[in-house]
């Protein structure tokens, strides 16, 4: 129990090298592409909830937003996996880092805005002032509104790191705490075990949720501006 909680947050490295890199090609590897005319079971369902996933996303966009398709099933595909393959022993989890969340969400929201003031100026510039404003809170309200708009990406980067820091973090105290009661309080060691497992089928479900939100956020800014 003296081991630091945050040990497992620390970038890995090799002769002082960062290997994060490598880690975030790693979930390339789980998604191959089909050679054979006839796909297999495993490739065939990969295929299937692609397709699902990419409906659900792209029903409430019209032709502009839907040439976002690729990016944004590479991008929930990423997410889901890499926060998965953090659940297994002794791996790192690129996620819990705010400055890799910052680095996906940073980009795709400046193009999505970006991309809103060009096709839709007037629009996405009257979002900067809601209709039916009284004059005197005219100043008031375009600030409020643009703080807002700079927020969207923190929001996004925050809101993946720390619900993944916090699932991690809770699973190392309470499989710390099994492995103490084992020696201390046997009968109930049991208990804690069961805990354990079901946090770990918890996290199981918020690494897919987790990763489905933030693609879902971003497809609605993208909605926004298109």
């Amino acid at each position: 129990m003296n081991e630091n909680l945050f040990a497992s947050f620390t970038t890995p490295t090799i002769v002082e090298i960062p290997i994060v890199i490598i880690i975030m090609m790693i979930p390339s590897i789980l998604f191959p592409s089909p050679a054979r005319l006839i796909n297999n079971r495993l490739t065939s369902l990969q295929q299937w909830l692609i397709q699902l996933v990419l409906k659900q996303l792209m029903t409430i966009h019209n032709a502009k937003g839907r040439t976002w398709s690729l990016m944004l099933v590479s991008l929930i595909l990423f997410i889901a996996s890499t926060n998965l393959l953090g659940l297994l022993p002794y791996s790192f989890t690129p996620t819990t880092q705010l400055s890799m969340n910052l680095g996906m969400a940073i980009p795709l929201w400046a193009a999505a805005v970006i991309k809103g003031l060009r096709h839709k100026t007037k629009a996405s510039l009257a979002h900067f002032l809601p209709q039916g404003t009284p004059i005197p809170l005219i100043p008031v309200m375009v600030i409020i509104e643009t703080i807002s708009l700079f927020i969207q990406p923190m929001a996004l980067a925050v809101r993946l790191t720390a619900n993944i820091t916090a699932g991690h973090l809770l699973m190392h105290l309470i499989g710390g705490a099994t492995l103490e009661l084992i020696s201390i309080f046997p009968s109930t060691a049991p208990v804690t075990l069961i805990i354990l497992i079901l946090l770990m089928i918890l996290e199981f479900a918020v690494a897919l949720i987790q990763a489905y939100v933030f693609t879902l956020l971003v497809s609605l800014y993208l909605q926004d501006n298109t």
